[in-house]
Formats: C-alpha cells, sequence, structure tokens
C-alpha cells in the first residue's frame, strides 16, 4: 500500500469511528429525548386531570356555598320583608274585623277586652318593629352601606 493511501485510510478510519461514536452517542440523546416525552406527556395528562377535579371541587364547593352567598342573603331579607309585611297586614285586618274577641255589647257586636287589646297590641308592635328592622337593613343593602358584601 502506497504511504499517502495508508494516511489517507487512517484519517478515514478515525473520522468513521468518531462517526460511530456520535451516533451512539445520538441514540442516547435519542432515548432520553423519548423518556423526557413521554415523562412529560404523563405529567401533562395528570396535571389536565388535577384542573378537571379542581373545577369540580370548586364548583361542588360553589354549590354548597350558594345559600349563603350575598345574593342568597338579599333574597332572604327580601322575602322576610314581605312576609312581615304581609304578617302585619293580617293582623290588622283580624283586628279590625273582631276575629273572635271578647263578649257581647248591648247592641250585639263583638267586643275585645282590654287585655286581648293589649296583647294585640303588644304582638302588633313587635311584628311592625321587626318589620321596621327588615326595611331598615334592606335600605341600608340598597345603599350599598353593607360591610364585606360586595
Amino acid at each position: 500500500m502506497h504511504p499517502s493511501l495508508r494516511q489517507t485510510q487512517d484519517a478515514l478510519v478515525a473520522t468513521l469511528d468518531e462517526n460511530i461514536n456520535l451516533s451512539q452517542h445520538l441514540i442516547e440523546l435519542e432515548t432520553r429525548l423519548a423518556h423526557q416525552r413521554a415523562s412529560t406527556q404523563a405529567q401533562l395528562l395528570s396535571a389536565h386531570a388535577l384542573d378537571r377535579q379542581w373545577r369540580s371541587k370548586q364548583s361542588d364547593m360553589d354549590m354548597a356555598l350558594a345559600p349563603f352567598a350575598p345574593a342568597a342573603h338579599y333574597n332572604r331579607l327580601t322575602q322576610a320583608l314581605q312576609e312581615q309585611e304581609m304578617l302585619c297586614a293580617a293582623m290588622e285586618e283580624s283586628f279590625l274585623e273582631g276575629g273572635g274577641n271578647g263578649g257581647d255589647d248591648a247592641t250585639g257586636a263583638n267586643l275585645a277586652s282590654e287585655r286581648e287589646i293589649l296583647d294585640w297590641v303588644r304582638r302588633y308592635r313587635e311584628a311592625k318593629r321587626l318589620y321596621y328592622l327588615r326595611q331598615e337593613r334592606k335600605e341600608r343593602w340598597n345603599e350599598r352601606r353593607v360591610g364585606g358584601w360586595r
């Protein structure tokens, strides 16, 4: 073999050995990259599952806390105010109609005793007091004077 050919062949063999080493290193990197991709994909799927679970838990929590939300409190306050107003009106109407009160006088009309009247006045004043209290609370809410709710 000619000496120049030997030199070229040695350089070629060295380059081929280097290419083989680089190929093996690339195969190792490709294997690690595939493993990292699989691991990342699994973590991403796990993160999506956790996100769905969190959204479900948050939805359940929102539904459980809905009765205590400001809107629900306001609706209950409005309903209680209306019910108290109807109760007061019914008390007034029943008293004015003389619904089952006291004994007869000379004209045959049912008259309430003083004790019944005082009892009715006490109950009526208590009912009206509660009505005005609820009305004031609703007005404060409407004026945005209720702290921490809006």
